[in-house]
């Protein structure tokens, strides 16, 4: 009998899909209990359903009467993020572990290398989205070196790799990310913007990420955010900086000509520099193509962070 903890996935899109070939091909800790989706015909139902693994076509109703549900410790929420909100309502009775893979933002934002050990017993967690995975982690990395007074992210993504529920959760990509880039990434102030890029064929996922930060060494700043690059490279093998870190003193106009004084909150010091770093992000094509990077950081931080906290919970329990 495997000792491995079984999880279930709601959602059976690209995300749910490409989440279910990490847990089979990657971990030694977590195994596949159930695949759920909403519709009977989609692709991850029926790969799962190959594979051997119980799914249901009902959705969280269909996950609870599964014969297996009581064998299931964790689930990954890859649906919408007005989903998640009845999902967990629904959940949450069962004391399962739940990672949303959703703009929701029910339980606390979690990115790995930034802050995961401090929510090590939380029963709810948000992985925010996936340009916050990619683009945080920077944001944090000059943070731990400078104050950082304002943090804008750019997140572009093939078109082609944003299935239904990426194109129905555009302004909660904004809302949710901006306020992680300052929940946890440390700004004081942050903005996000996300675009789909149609390019054929399909460009992998770029970021790049503009912090207004205090005086600080400038290679202090470049050996953090390189640090920070290879802690999220260890789960996120194609992470990487697309170019040298830019480091510019501050002038009274940036970020496409606005004004300082509308970017800076009032009363906050006067930044002194301007941090640009340009990401890539190439998938690791387990269910998609390798352009799909938006899906692969995502599901990555999900495995990762669901692994920590399996590893967290069964420390609690007395042997």
């Amino acid at each position: 009998m495997s000792n491995k903890t079984k999880v279930a996935i709601i959602g059976s899109g690209n995300i749910g899909s490409d989440l279910m070939m990490k847990v089979i091909r990657l971990s030694d800790v977590l195994e596949v209990g159930a695949m759920v989706g909403i519709d009977p015909a989609s692709d991850g139902l029926a790969r799962a359903e190959r594979l051997g693994i119980a799914a249901t076509a009902d959705g969280v109703d269909g996950l609870i009467g599964l014969p297996n549900f009581g064998e299931i410790d964790v689930v990954f929420d890859a649906t919408s993020a007005g989903a998640h909100v009845a999902n967990a309502e629904k959940l949450t009775p069962h004391g399962k572990i739940l990672i949303d893979l959703t703009p929701a933002a029910i339980g606390p934002f979690v990115v790995p290398p930034v802050n995961l050990d401090a929510h090590a017993g939380a029963r709810n967690v948000n992985m925010v989205t996936c340009g916050g995975q990619a683009t945080i982690p920077m944001v944090a990395a000059v943070g731990r070196v400078a104050p950082v007074r304002y943090a804008e992210i750019v997140a572009s993504i093939a078109s082609r790799s944003a299935g239904p529920g990426t194109r129905a959760n555009i302004d909660e990509f904004t809302e949710t990310t901006s306020s992680a880039i300052e929940q946890v990434g440390g700004a004081e102030r942050g903005k996000a913007i996300i675009v789909l890029n149609p390019a054929e064929p399909p460009m992998i996922m770029r970021d790049t990420v503009l912090c207004l930060a205090d005086d600080a060494d400038p290679a202090a700043i470049r050996d953090s955010v390189a640090a920070m690059v290879a802690e999220v490279a260890r789960y996120v093998p194609g992470y990487r900086l697309k170019q040298e870190v830019q480091i510019d003193p501050v002038a009274d106009r940036v970020a496409g000509g606005e004004s300082l004084d509308t970017l800076v909150p009032a009363g906050s010091p006067r930044p002194a520099l301007r941090v640009q770093v340009f990401l890539e992000v190439e998938g690791a094509a387990h269910y998609l193509p390798a352009y799909a990077g938006n899906l692969d950081i995502m599901t990555s931080a999900a495995l990762r962070t669901a692994e920590q906290l399996v590893a967290a919970d069964r420390a609690e329990v007395p042997a």
